[in-house]
């Protein structure tokens, strides 16, 4: 009844007119008169002021017009959701994920959620950053796993999953041992390497340079493995974190903690979806995938989820 109620009132305000509103909800102007009245008594409050034959929303009375407008399509939404599960027996999920991640909790999101959804084909896809953006902005994938490089906007729905501490693979001889950390200013005169095609080599140059402020000269390795053998070499060092720290061999160099002056550095991963493209799956896919880096997960915060990366 609550609900229907309030489907009279959002009648009553959009129209502005009791007649007109009950020829929308298809009833009596009578009945919707008498239901109107109810919901003020109900709430204890006037939504609508009477003026001679017309009226005024009052105060209360937006209020309650904008949150039950928001709760009617949320419901309306749900419905729809509802309906498209139901009639859909193999129901599409893409998810691009970083393919500089280690996929360890990536493989138990996935696992997990083939195992409670077997109806979705889901399919898997890697790209560098500027891949997954591109493919996540066109609609060629739905859920990208992705490390956060723009400023958080609200265009898209952003899940924060963890924050990795970014480390440089040196050369053994590079500095002295007792070395335990290296500033970008240590690193002023060394070469950093880059895994990246010709075509993406500009944007992985601009990320570097502008957001972390690395004025070294740069040099390129198309895989990990050319770059360990440059960083091998004594040729240069080579950007991680710690969680992709694992993958390369522990042979090609030493790997010590990045910082910015004081600050140490660190470089943060999200589940990125499209405002408009929310759906059951993919929240669901989201949640599980978070729930891989529990013990990170506690410090995420409210201004986080309501942004997102553009």
């Amino acid at each position: 009844m609550v609900f229907q109620r309030m489907t009279y009132f959002v009648a009553v305000v959009e129209e502005h007119n009791f007649l007109r509103a009950a020829e929308r909800c298809q009833i009596s102007q009578s009945a919707i008169s008498q239901q109107i009245k109810a919901l003020e008594s109900k709430l204890g409050v006037a939504l609508l002021r009477r003026v001679g034959r017309s009226f005024e929303v009052t105060e209360a009375g937006q209020y309650f017009y904008t949150q039950s407008k928001a709760i009617l399509q949320s419901v309306d939404q749900l419905g729809q959701e509802t309906a498209r599960i139901a009639s859909q027996s193999h129901s599409p999920l893409r998810v691009g994920y970083l393919q500089t991640f280690g996929s360890r909790e990536l493989l138990q999101a996935i696992a997990a959620f083939s195992q409670r959804f077997p109806q979705v084909d889901l399919s898997i896809s890697q790209g560098t950053h500027e891949q997954l953006y591109s493919q996540l902005t066109s609609g060629r994938i739905d859920l990208a796993f992705n490390d956060q490089r723009r400023a958080l906007s609200g265009h898209f729905v952003n899940k924060y999953l963890t924050s990795s501490q970014l480390v440089a693979l040196l050369p053994k001889r590079a500095l002295p041992q007792a070395h335990e950390a290296v500033s970008i200013a240590d690193l002023a005169d060394l070469p950093c390497i880059l895994v990246a095609s010709e075509d993406q080599r500009q944007d992985e140059i601009d990320y570097y340079r502008d957001a972390l402020g690395l004025g070294s000269r740069y040099l390129f390795a198309e895989s990990s493995e050319e770059a360990e053998l440059l960083v091998a070499a004594n040729k240069g060092y080579l950007l991680l974190d710690e969680r992709s720290q694992g993958q390369v061999s522990k042979q090609a160099g030493r790997a010590l903690a990045l910082t910015g002056g004081e600050r140490k550095l660190a470089r943060n991963y999200y589940a990125f979806w499209l405002q408009g493209n929310s759906g059951y799956y993919i929240e669901a896919f989201a949640q599980i995938l978070k729930e891989q880096f529990a013990p990170d997960s506690s410090i995420e915060t409210k201004s986080r989820s309501k942004a997102g990366n553009e």
